[in-house]
């Protein structure tokens, strides 16, 4: 008699992973309001298996609502919930309050001068064995820095776009252009730097038609920014007297970094003009420390400020905010894949030590040098530590 015989079936096996959950709290620091993610590119994360989770309003300061991230399955939740998640990506200095909702054993990604703004909070982080790591600081294969450099050109050229709309202003500024119009003399811009920052602004400053003057400590550098530049512009170096001579004509003056940092005393400034307008990329170190200081990102009518006295402004980045969440989306997916190509962070930080430059705590130890010294405890190698985990 015949009887059947039992084959095997192929079925499909379903592993249950846990999503990895992404953070993205809202900033409440007036001076940094940057976001990390637009929609479109919180939308790909989505759709590359993690859970993005965003504070109700996160987006407000790049003119995004909630809604344009729900559309991409951005989960709309309250602050706590978004600092509980596996990674918080938080660009404003971290207080403590926020520093204890995070979990043991998550990682925060932020900024170097958001982290040393707070070293009690950062301290909270180490204890609960939270992975911190510094954007700006992450190198690629080129020791390149993707974050950094972005940022940096962002600000060199909003630097330009906020003189230029400060002087058109045609209420509290002057109502005039930086140049490019025949006939007419173009103001003149001093650009204190050769940096990516400094390039930037002096490239802006050129496409507008104004003349101007570079100075830099670093030769090699402002060779290199001549040969990028061209001729449009005229690099010297930083010798006093010949800056001062330049400040007594400026009409816009961008300062960035160059080492030493040059500081302009006040008996200077009273030499410049009654209308110029300064603008200081690094505002950590002040190049002009008798200049009042208005943020460009705090003050509503800047304009106003500069009208009949002369003040100093900064965070010019928080002027193009939508470009800057632009800009660091495409760094941030950049980051985000070789970490999910490398099967967790643990991982990716063996294989990548672009990616260990920048961590500042791990395993509940300061792997940083400068930041352990912050904290005023020891230093631990990460390569020691990552032996054992």
């Amino acid at each position: 008699m015949f009887s059947p015989t039992p084959l095997e079936q192929l079925l499909e096996v379903a592993v249950n992973r846990r999503k990895i959950s992404i953070g993205l709290p809202t900033p409440v620091d007036p001076s940094d309001r940057r976001f990390p993610l637009t929609p479109e590119a919180a939308g790909l994360l989505v759709e590359r298996g993690f859970t993005v989770k965003m504070q109700t309003g996160g987006a407000d300061s790049i003119h995004y609502d909630d809604l344009r991230y729900q559309q991409h399955d951005v989960k709309i939740v309250n602050r706590a919930e978004a600092l509980k998640c596996d990674i918080v990506v938080y660009m404003s200095p971290l207080d403590t309050i926020d520093a204890r909702l995070v979990h043991r054993g998550a990682m925060v990604l932020t900024f170097s001068a958001s982290a040393a703004a707070n070293p009690d909070a950062l301290k909270i982080l180490m204890d609960n064995g939270v992975i911190t790591i510094a954007m700006d600081m992450i190198e690629d294969s080129d020791r390149h820095h993707p974050f950094a450099d972005i940022m940096a050109e962002i600000s060199g050229r909003a630097s330009i776009v906020v003189a230029a709309s400060l002087f058109a202003d045609p209420t509290n500024g002057k109502g005039i252009l930086l140049g490019g119009i025949a006939g007419i003399v173009p103001c003149e811009v001093t650009v204190i730097g050769s940096g990516i920052d400094a390039c930037a602004a002096a490239g802006s400053a050129i496409g507008l038609g104004a003349i101007v003057r570079m100075f830099d400590n670093d030769i090699y550098r402002l060779r290199a920014a001549m040969r990028r530049l061209g001729p449009g512009v005229s690099a010297s170096a930083l010798h006093p007297h010949v800056l001062i001579n330049a400040l007594r004509s400026a009409d816009v003056v961008v300062c960035s970094d160059v080492s030493p940092r040059h500081v302009v005393t006040s008996d200077v400034v009273s030499e410049m003009k009654k209308g110029v307008i300064v603008i200081d990329l690094n505002p950590s170190v002040p190049m002009f420390p008798s200049l009042p200081v208005v943020d460009i990102g705090v003050e509503p009518h800047p304009a106003q400020c500069g009208q009949r006295r002369r003040v100093c402004y900064v965070n010019p980045a928080n002027a193009v905010l939508r470009t800057s969440a632009m800009a660091l989306s495409n760094a941030f997916m950049t980051m985000i894949n070789e970490i999910f190509n490398c099967d967790g962070m643990t991982n990716a930080l063996m294989l990548n030590e672009g990616l260990q430059c920048a961590v500042l705590t791990f395993m509940g130890k300061p792997v940083n040098r400068r930041f352990a010294a912050v904290l005023g405890m020891r230093y631990v190698d990460i390569k020691l530590l990552l032996q054992f985990s």
